[in-house]
């Protein structure tokens, strides 16, 4: 297995964004805590291992269209597990320091 890296290469912002994401342990339904273009950290009390591949799908820009990505766990924590994503999210590079409107779940 490769090496994870600790350091983000891109930030990230506060989110609450619903999420649903596959790993070998099934499929399950949590809540994004924060996101950036190159990874994202899901608030689950499921045990996840570290290191294993994992997809996810989740509304970002609007609520009627999912973003698919796929990733690695790097990091798991009492309150969750952060990914790291196998492409970055173009639509989440922050230009001028400012991160472009994502939705949230309050505002259903």
């Amino acid at each position: 297995m490769k090496p994870i890296p600790n350091q983000r290469q891109y930030p990230r912002r506060t989110a609450f964004i619903i999420a649903e994401y596959t790993v070998k342990e099934g499929t399950h339904r949590d809540v994004v805590k924060n996101i950036g273009a190159g990874g994202l950290f899901v608030r689950t009390w499921n045990k996840i291992d570290v290191g294993q591949p994992i997809r996810l799908q989740f509304p970002l820009f609007d609520f009627e269209n999912t973003i698919h990505v796929s990733g690695i766990v790097s990091r798991i924590d009492p309150m969750g597990f952060a990914v790291i994503f196998n492409e970055p999210i173009n639509g989440l590079i922050c230009e001028e320091g400012h991160f472009p409107e994502i939705v949230h779940e309050g505002d259903r």
